[in-house]
């Protein structure tokens, strides 16, 4: 029996059975790791990284996922699952490029972890300009948890972001602003001012331009007790831009 056939065995609720299983996506690299950064930092966790990005952000870490790069593989989402579930973390992290970018068969990706029982928390990293309402009700599951950027100025796409989001968010989500300087950080606290959210706000910083401790500093000098700091473990624990951690 294949990959596929057990995954659609085990798990029959997948919508559109067998079909959907054998719907095929560009993909970068499946690995697991310890979760570096968000609320769930420090979790072992799978990360399945989808090809592909609607944005070009000026300072993004992964521009192995979108052209001019090349997928290195592409894969069914049975294929894909299968894969997921050979290693022993619950906590999956969907990511990219911009893992929602392919509509029903992305929604399709999620709908197949979800039927994974060994799973129980899948987020997905979206980058702010995908509409997270089909996502959301399509999907009715606690396992699913959205981590959205919203793109401040300095990574060139701010333009780009759907604000209907923030109000879609819920008290499970996570809302991460990338601050690259101190015009980033305003942009931040004036977005979360002009468009309330449930979701948790983290401020990450850009490590070349905006220190942590300034960071940190600015946090605490504008009152921001509702924000969350978030640093990128995974940089302190293995090589900066190294690739499968």
């Amino acid at each position: 029996m294949g990959n596929t056939d057990k995954l659609r065995d085990d798990h029959p609720s997948v919508d559109g059975g067998i079909a959907s299983l054998e719907q095929t996506l560009p993909m970068v690299e499946i690995y697991e790791t310890i979760e570096g950064e968000g609320m769930r930092a420090g979790f072992a966790t799978v990360f399945v990284r989808v090809f592909g990005c609607n944005l070009r952000c000026s300072w993004c870490d992964t521009p192995y996922s979108y052209a001019p790069a090349k997928a290195e593989r592409t894969m069914s989402i049975g294929e894909i699952v299968a894969e997921a579930r050979q290693f022993n973390a619950r906590h999956v992290c969907l990511t990219g490029g911009e893992p929602l970018m392919y509509g029903e068969k992305s929604l399709q990706l999620v709908q197949a972890l979800v039927d994974v029982e060994q799973f129980s928390d899948i987020h997905i990293e979206t980058n702010g300009a995908i509409d997270l309402q089909p996502f959301i009700e399509a999907i009715d599951s606690s396992k699913v948890r959205y981590i959205m950027d919203y793109k401040l100025h300095d990574s060139g796409e701010t333009a780009q972001m759907c604000v209907a989001n923030l109000a879609l968010l819920r008290a499970t989500d996570e809302l991460k602003f990338v601050i690259a300087g101190e015009r980033d950080f305003q942009q931040a606290v004036d977005v979360l001012k002009r468009y309330p959210t449930q979701a948790t706000a983290l401020f990450s910083p850009v490590w070349e331009t905006m220190p942590p401790q300034r960071l940190a500093e600015l946090i605490l000098a504008n009152g921001l007790v509702q924000v969350r700091m978030s640093l990128q473990m995974h940089k302190l624990i293995w090589e900066a831009g190294r690739r499968g951690v």
